[in-house]
């Protein structure tokens, strides 16, 4: 393959559609290899906008304004990072000759919860729990009965957990339905699902191209309110239950087709794997990739776009643990104590322009044995502080 060099005639040229901490490294990545980066956002000086070499501050839910961009801009690779953006520009976009990543198609079944579920379970019959769409209350009480609780309700279209939770008897109902309706994106339908007594959930990264398919080792993962905190990789499982878990991601990813790294979200009870959500992108539990792999997340989405083979070395276990803001504040400092800063650890800070009480700020990484990495990251992101 031949390389070029940004801001030239010739230059191959990437659009991430969305430009959050995820979007940055897939920039840094991208300029590895010499290609020009346009980072679009909603909000100006965004993560990746700090790093690439063309932003943009567009609202990308609005058709037109995201086509316009596109259409000046004329990129090879067309990146969707985010979920709320307008799926109708994307198609518009791919039938006049971009090229959407990993496509038009599937970015809008993965988007949506039903589009995505009715997918997986009912055209791939791949394995999942039970679920119930509801548009009212209504809808939405007699959804919980029905499947039982403790349950869990979220908008079909959300990110980062957004207006997720679960309702643990029919007093909960009320208040699940009014935090769903609260969430960004599209909280008009919601998906309520049977609680699974699962054991633990894994994200299973998948990198496809037409070299063939590449795995990484499983990621555990813990969140809180529907949004990661902390990942570990390897997860330790059993190896029927992995071989189970990389047969499902091969069959969802196969299924949705094109180029490029995706989020395999798994429910694991014993040898017994279920499919959850997937992302045609990389995935915040994913960060853990930084420290444990010689080719991160990030890396491989890039590769894998470009066509590339997709081989890469790990190196060992590592942990990741989530720095959340506590405060609001229009010059957010994140105050990291040295002591994260050493033989086997070290902090990436996203620099967001604004904080906010739960917003993501940084990441904490550790290189060590699971069991210890967890452990130590944990202690760790403790003295990560808003300063």
């Amino acid at each position: 393959m031949r390389f070029s060099a940004p801001l030239k005639s010739n230059s191959k040229k990437v659009m991430l559609l969305g430009s959050g901490e995820l979007g940055k490294e897939v920039v840094i990545e991208a300029q590895r290899l010499g290609l020009e980066v346009v980072a679009v956002d909603r909000y100006e000086n965004a993560p990746a906008h700090l790093v690439a070499n063309k932003s943009h501050v567009v609202n990308m839910q609005n058709k037109e304004a995201l086509l316009e961009i596109i259409a000046q801009e004329k990129p090879d690779f067309i990146l969707p990072e985010i979920e709320a953006l307008s799926i109708e520009a994307l198609f518009e976009a791919e039938k006049a000759g971009f090229n959407v990543i990993p496509n038009a198609d599937a970015v809008n079944k993965t988007m949506n919860r039903k589009n995505i579920r009715v997918f997986a379970a009912e055209e791939l019959g791949l394995k999942t729990g039970p679920y119930k769409f509801v548009k009212t209350l209504d809808q939405m009480r007699d959804a919980a009965i029905e499947l039982g609780f403790p349950c869990v309700v979220k908008p079909v279209m959300s990110s980062s957990g957004h207006g997720q939770s679960v309702m643990k008897r029919v007093d909960d109902v009320e208040n699940s339905w009014e935090l769903a309706k609260e969430a960004r994106g599209d909280a008009s339908e919601l998906i309520v699902e049977a609680f699974i007594d699962f054991d633990y959930e894994i994200t299973m990264l998948t990198a496809r191209n037409e070299t063939g398919t590449k795995f990484c080792e499983p990621i555990g993962h813990e969140q809180r309110d529907g949004d990661y905190v902390f990942s570990w990789q390897p997860a330790i499982m059993s190896d029927l239950a992995k071989q189970k878990s990389e047969d499902i991601a091969k069959a969802i990813t196969d299924g949705l087709g094109g180029s490029g790294i995706f989020g395999v979200e798994l429910f694991i009870k014993g040898d017994e794997v279920y499919f959850s959500e997937v992302s045609p992108r990389p995935h915040d539990t994913g960060m853990v990739t930084l420290i444990t792999q010689s080719q991160s997340e990030f890396a491989l989405h890039i590769r894998a776009i470009l066509g590339l083979p997709l081989g890469f070395t790990f190196y060992g276990d590592g942990a990741s643990a989530a720095f959340k803001s506590e405060k609001d504040s229009y010059s957010p400092v994140v105050d990291v104590d040295d002591s994260l800063f050493s033989d086997n650890s070290f902090v990436r800070v996203f620099s967001k322009p604004e904080s906010h009480k739960g917003r993501r700020m940084a990441v904490a990484l550790v290189f060590d044995k699971v069991e210890s990495a967890l452990k130590q990251a944990r202690e760790l992101i403790k003295k990560v502080k808003d300063a």
